[in-house]
């Protein structure tokens, strides 16, 4: 989590109530499983992110790149 994500109201669709399972039951000292969907929807989460992260620093190279020597008029 991170420590704007606390202060922030949640953005939706982030969080799907209907799916969440988390809570513990009455002495119940077990960890939860995840299901193959929510390893599947974990997955897709994780590379949308990378391909956010590879876009940004695209993004941030072509700003900070040096800039490209002008041709010698004759």
């Amino acid at each position: 989590m991170k420590l704007f994500e606390m202060f922030d109201e949640a953005v939706a669709g982030y969080q799907d109530v209907s799916a969440d399972n988390s809570k513990p039951k009455w002495k119940e000292s077990r960890k939860t499983k995840l299901t193959l969907k929510q390893i599947r929807k974990l997955r897709k989460m994780n590379d949308v992110r990378n391909y956010e992260k590879v876009s940004y620093l695209k993004k941030i190279h072509q700003q900070y790149a040096p800039k490209a020597e002008a041709a010698p008029t004759v």
